[in-house]
């Protein structure tokens, strides 16, 4: 797969290969019945045994689209695809990348199938999908899945880190939280929050008559976190290190408090953290994330925690770089080829993985 840049394909692979078959190499990709996912976790341990262990191991969820013509390579269809930037046709994936500091490896995804994929039997024994993978999932559930597979494993992370689009899914926080997983996961501007506990009650009944309530209501006032972050004065504001840069570095602006989150149905509300980061040379760019850390975490750590989101973006450009272009699927014969995803995306991870330049040594992982 690191053969010539510009000429990523099977006579090329033979040429790099000893003792290879171009026609075989493309029989083992396509045709063959290989577990895609077997040959992941292998990489995923391989890459546990270098970056795993440690207090700065995390494991990074994120989504990536891959433009795709016509209507037969599986799963894609007219969606977001956040690589173009605009909904288009194309595969969606959801990957778990696995990183130390500035090292980082992909070593999970899930295909995203939309529910037209889903409620069509016949579409999907035509692109070869399992059975088992042909009932609907959002990606929040794949996320989890991912999630609770790498720690299954035996992969050690300190914490999970996601994007707003995860972030702002209650089912995920909760999940994750659920799970005993840490997590530092960013969230839109207009997640509301508690400023105090708001401590759910059922609402009180008025007069003899009517049902006895069955809904909870909050005992005190929810706001968006930007609006909270407006009413915060500038003294606030503390600068802190979160990572090494190109540039030397890289310092940032963040506010940091306790608050509460509720769902409106919970028995009891979640008391995380809220991590406000603005760029020292860019104030107005914001980003709002929410930790379930230890209270006692502080907040140069949870600072640091958010800034290795970064490295996932990363691991999509090691991993197309090493392997050429990123998209999804082979195909034969202009069908898509069973399991053509999940295979395909082996060969990408492997050579991100090689490429990353890891180092070996062995921790216990820590928050703090």
């Amino acid at each position: 797969m690191q053969a010539d840049p510009n000429k990523k394909n099977m006579e090329r692979m033979e040429e790099r290969v000893a003792n290879a078959n171009e026609q075989q190499l493309q029989h083992m990709l396509t045709d063959s019945p290989w577990d895609h996912q077997a040959v992941m976790d292998q990489v995923a341990l391989e890459a546990d045994g270098l970056l795993g262990g440690y207090r700065n191991s995390c494991l990074l969820l994120d989504e990536s689209g891959f433009k795709k013509s016509g209507r037969h390579s599986a799963g894609v269809a007219r969606q977001w695809c956040g690589r173009l930037g605009k909904v288009d046709n194309c595969q969606v994936g959801v990957f778990a990348a696995f990183g130390r500091d500035r090292r980082v490896t992909l070593v999970d995804e899930r295909l995203y199938l939309p529910e037209k994929w889903t409620d069509d039997a016949k579409r999907c024994e035509q692109a070869g999908i399992p059975e088992a993978c042909r009932c609907f999932k959002t990606k929040v559930a794949l996320a989890l899945e991912m999630v609770e597979h790498q720690r299954r494993i035996g992969v050690r992370f300190s914490w999970v880190g996601a994007d707003g689009f995860y972030g702002n899914d209650p089912a995920f926080l909760r999940g994750i939280d659920a799970r005993s997983e840490v997590f530092v996961a960013d969230v839109h501007c207009n997640q509301r929050i508690f400023l105090e506990d708001p401590k759910p009650t059922l609402k009180k009944k008025k007069g003899k008559r009517g049902r006895k309530p069955t809904k909870l209501e909050a005992h005190a006032p929810a706001i968006r976190v930007d609006q909270w972050r407006s009413d915060q004065p500038d003294e606030a504001w503390e600068r802190v290190k979160v990572r090494d840069s190109s540039r030397g570095e890289l310092e940032v602006e963040v506010l940091h408090r306790r608050v509460w989150l509720w769902d409106n149905e919970e028995s009891a509300a979640h008391c995380w953290h809220l991590i406000v980061r603005r760029e020292v040379d860019a104030p107005r760019e914001m980003k709002y994330t929410l930790s379930n850390a230890p209270a006692e975490t502080r907040v140069e750590r949870l600072a640091e925690m958010q800034a290795q989101r970064y490295w996932v973006e990363r691991a999509f450009q090691v991993s197309a770089a090493a392997g050429g272009d990123a998209g999804g699927g082979l195909r034969t014969n202009g069908q898509a080829t069973p399991d053509a995803f999940g295979q395909h995306s082996v060969p990408l991870r492997k050579a991100g993985y090689r490429s990353s330049g890891v180092d070996s040594a062995r921790h216990r992982p820590s928050i703090g």
